[in-house]
């Protein structure tokens, strides 16, 4: 699970080849931290046909905004660059992740 910042996001998403899903966290975001696990333990499983990395919001909310991230928990797929699927707030549960990655992967 790669980590990402405000510097680091365009080369790693935005240019990336192929898919890559994004973990869009926050500080203090309970259902963030309760979902954290999951999306690890699927990194694991698919971290060979999905690319996976988080980013914390808040140290990079512009960037955030940026993307529309507007809510957390957010769990986005990314492909050369644009965003084309995710599961936001209490739709980011481990079962909906898992199964926008199964779609994908």
């Amino acid at each position: 699970m790669l980590e990402l910042d405000k510097n680091t996001f365009e080369a790693e998403v935005l240019k990336a080849e192929g898919k890559v899903l994004v973990d869009f966290y926050g500080d203090g975001c309970v259902p963030c931290a309760a979902l954290m696990p999951h999306v690890h333990a699927f990194a694991e499983t698919y971290g060979d046909k999905i690319k996976f990395c988080a980013l914390n919001t808040t140290k990079a909310r512009r960037l955030a905004i940026s993307q529309k991230i507007l809510g957390l928990p957010v769990i986005a797929i990314y492909e050369n660059g644009e965003m084309i699927d995710s599961c936001v707030k209490e739709d980011a549960t481990a079962e909906n992740v898992e199964a926008m990655i199964k779609k994908y992967a």
